[in-house]
């Protein structure tokens, strides 16, 4: 994903708040695994 435009950048819908959230660094690896916008979401995920 080098050289890649902020606007072309992945995006996933949260199940929990149905908010659209974007590819970050940190999750270059796992990215096929995240799930959640954020661990409050993941917490919440009842």
């Amino acid at each position: 994903m080098n050289n890649v435009k902020k606007q072309n950048l992945p995006t996933k819908i949260c199940p929990v708040c149905h908010r659209p959230f974007t590819w970050r660094k940190k999750w270059e690896k796992n990215w096929d695994n995240v799930i959640y916008c954020s661990k409050k979401c993941s917490s919440n995920k009842a």
